[in-house]
């Protein structure tokens, strides 16, 4: 129970720097990019410790599955609430590129913040558990440097099952983006908890490069490139594939629908053709 109570005071304090990031950055509507800093930063730290939770506590902690995956969702939760449109997830700001929301710039430097800050949480999350507070980070600290990869499949299957999931969280997210955030926030965390729960014996299915890049990249077994087969092309394709479904066509590529036919919203007057074949027939 001790370990679990410092996991909690861990996640509150991580909870408290993005919500001081974001009350900070209220003052400084121009340096908004930071948000994507903090929430790529509080989405790791905490996933990490629940990492920790799932690997070490179980056996070490006497904690069981619901506990976990109750943590998982509850960190979710609060992610969504406190972050808001920060997403902390690369292939959500590359889908408002390829949907004409986002120019070229500020993309390339909301992304590059996701993994800087996920790169920062790896590092916080490395300090906290060489203090070693309980035996269940003593445990995690000695496991450290060989970590266990959340890749547990092939790399085919793997890129098969992160763009599966992720197109399945896209077409998801899309049709909810114009709800009440009361709504899709808990429906979104249910769905990411479902999926990474259900994908755990392939490769946990995070759907989300710069949040793998933080949690398996630094494990043994794959190289950096094999990883990013999974986890960064795997992602972008689901994604893609997701936006074509919907909408038909992905605009910053091409224009032209693909899927569905679009109905013109104005009609010419019946009235009108009457009139012009009467004229004909005068002429």
């Amino acid at each position: 129970m001790s370990g679990l109570n410092a996991s909690l005071g861990y996640f509150l304090a991580v909870v408290t720097f993005a919500v001081l990031v974001r009350t900070l950055l209220k003052k400084w509507p121009c340096f908004s990019i930071i948000l994507e800093f903090a929430s790529s930063f509080m989405l790791v730290a905490c996933w990490l410790e629940v990492q920790t939770i799932v690997e070490v506590g179980e056996w070490a902690g006497g904690l069981g599955a619901d506990v976990t995956v109750t943590i998982l969702f509850v960190v979710l939760l609060t992610h969504g609430v406190i972050c808001g449109s920060a997403s902390g997830n690369p292939t959500l700001v590359v889908l408002k590129f390829l949907q004409l929301e986002a120019s070229t710039l500020p993309t390339l430097l909301a992304v590059a913040v996701q993994f800087l800050g996920a790169h920062a949480a790896l590092l916080a999350a490395v300090y906290y558990w060489n203090l070693e507070l309980t035996d269940m980070h003593m445990i995690k600290n000695l496991m450290a440097r060989e970590c266990s990869t959340s890749l547990l499949v092939s790399l085919l299957q793997g890129f098969f099952t992160e763009c599966v999931c992720t197109l399945i969280f896209h077409l998801i997210h899309l049709s909810l983006r114009r709800r009440s955030a009361l709504i899709r926030v808990p429906l979104v965390a249910v769905l990411l908890t479902f999926l990474s729960c259900t994908a755990r014996g392939y490769t946990s299915a995070y759907m989300n490069p710069s949040l793998a890049y933080g949690l398996t990249f630094h494990c043994p077994g794959f190289t950096v490139a094999e990883y990013a087969a999974v986890y960064w092309l795997g992602p972008l394709t689901g994604m893609t594939l997701a936006l074509l479904l919907y909408m038909g066509h992905v605009p910053r590529i091409f224009a032209k629908n693909l899927f569905y036919f679009q109905k013109t919203r104005f009609r010419v007057p019946k009235g009108k053709n009457k009139g012009d074949k009467g004229e004909k027939k005068k002429m």
